[in-house]
């Protein structure tokens, strides 16, 4: 099946290149000019990745990749012409998967979309370590049994479990697990990581599944 590359990219001579050289290389694409119809077609298409340029008319580039980030988990790569360290990390921190720096080669973005692209293909069918979740029911179950978690619990597991290997900040997951921005501590997390490696353990003891990297966050891994 093709894949479909959707540029966000208000300069139409450099969206019109990308698009080329993206479709000589067997993607279909489709773009979007304007930041505040992105959010809506990425639902509606459901692309299999989002080159984001980080100027919109309309709507921020990091605002848009946070707020694709609370329901999908889609790559993106983002494009900017700033410079500056922090514009770069804020980029990742909000969870884009790449960046790409203006003036670049066509060839070099292909490049990033293909290795994204297969880095994501990795992902999609993991091993689960015995895990089954049921996102319409918010019901999680470890060799059978129910872990019996409260939505806020689902929802950091799922988050988590979704990228087998991949470390997120707790800023990250408060991001995720509280869209709506409330005020909550680091500590928050912290807490509902413990209470589900309880859970977890009560029905597997020699399966700890969530991982905490000392400095940098927390991972889900199933080996």
């Amino acid at each position: 099946m093709t894949q479909t590359i959707m540029i966000v990219e208000d300069e139409e001579k450099l969206a019109s290149l990308l698009a080329d050289y993206l479709r000589q290389s067997g993607f279909e694409t489709v773009w979007i000019a304007d930041g505040n119809s992105v959010v809506p077609r990425v639902r509606e298409r459901q692309p299999d990745l989002v080159l984001l340029d980080l100027m919109l008319p309309g709507r921020d580039g990091l605002d848009i990749c946070k707020e694709i980030r609370s329901f999908s988990q889609l790559p993106i790569i983002m494009i900017t012409a700033r410079i500056e360290e922090i514009d770069r990390l804020l980029g990742l921190e909000l969870g884009a998967d790449d960046y790409v720096c203006k003036p670049f080669s066509p060839r070099e973005v292909v490049a990033r979309v293909k290795t994204v692209l297969r880095r994501a293909g990795d992902h999609a069918a993991p091993v689960t370590g015995g895990l089954t979740l049921d996102p319409d029911r918010y019901l999680a179950q470890l060799k059978g049994r129910d872990l019996e978690l409260t939505a806020v619990e689902f929802k950091l597991l799922h988050f988590l479990y979704q990228t087998p290997g991949r470390i997120y900040s707790r800023s990250q997951l408060m991001d995720r697990i509280y869209p709506d921005q409330r005020i909550v501590s680091d500590r928050t997390i912290d807490s509902h990581i413990k209470k589900l490696r309880k859970k977890i353990a009560a029905v597997d003891p020699d399966r700890e599944l969530i991982y905490s990297i000392y400095g940098a966050g927390y991972k889900y891994e199933p080996s």
